[in-house]
């Protein structure tokens, strides 16, 4: 086969990868915990999966809790599994408002210098020192996705979220790379809400910066 042939159908395909739209997932609020916290809330259970993740190895799961900050509560949030070595919340900003608790934005992991709150479950309730944040957005990818798409772990891209009547670009969007990842964009519910995220035609796509 001709070599500049190879090389069009190639580069051909390529673009057409490259302008594939990107799985949207909107993170509600949620928690991580770590064995020995998770232990002191729910003595005596194992996690109990009620939901499988895009994520491979990621699940919603039964159990849910209370957060309790200084000025005010949210019920009923959900633990997100496997467990952790470190306990941690995610929040959105309206939800930090709500609490009262001043969390940054940082990616998943970076929990020096968070705020604590209070967790309560129906059996028992402890106190985190550090946890809370307002997740940055990000896309998870494998590392052949990074490929075609031609970005590395820990840049930040602009990406322009596409419905019916809105089109919203968000930029510093953090890029996540690791093997066995599926191609997927986490924004949390602000973030949904202000790009109409949640229509049944929304798209999120790479874009240039301005």
């Amino acid at each position: 086969m001709d070599k500049q042939l190879v090389e069009n159908v190639v580069t051909q395909v390529l673009d057409e990868m490259r302008a594939r739209p990107i799985p949207l997932g909107i993170s509600n609020r949620h928690i991580h915990l770590s064995q020995q916290d998770f232990n002191r809330l729910f003595p005596g259970q194992s996690v109990s999966v009620k939901k499988a993740l895009l994520q491979p190895g990621f699940f919603a799961a039964e159990q849910t809790v209370t957060l309790v900050g200084p000025k005010g509560q949210l019920k009923n949030v959900r633990l997100l599994g496997p467990l952790r070595g470190a306990s941690q919340v995610e929040i959105s900003r309206t939800d930090a408002r709500t609490l009262g608790v001043a969390a940054p934005l940082r990616m998943s992991g970076n929990l020096a210098g968070t705020p604590g709150i209070k967790l309560v479950s129906p059996y028992a309730e402890i106190e985190l020192e550090a946890g809370v944040i307002v997740a940055q957005r990000h896309i998870h990818m494998s590392p052949l996705d990074a490929l075609v798409l031609r970005v590395a772990h820990g840049d930040n891209v602009c990406v322009a979220i596409e419905s019916s009547g809105r089109r919203l670009i968000f930029d510093d969007v953090a890029i996540r790379v690791a093997p066995g990842m599926l191609l997927e964009m986490h924004i949390d519910t602000d973030e949904a809400n202000a790009a109409g995220a949640d229509a049944p035609d929304a798209v999120a796509r790479l874009v240039a910066r301005p």
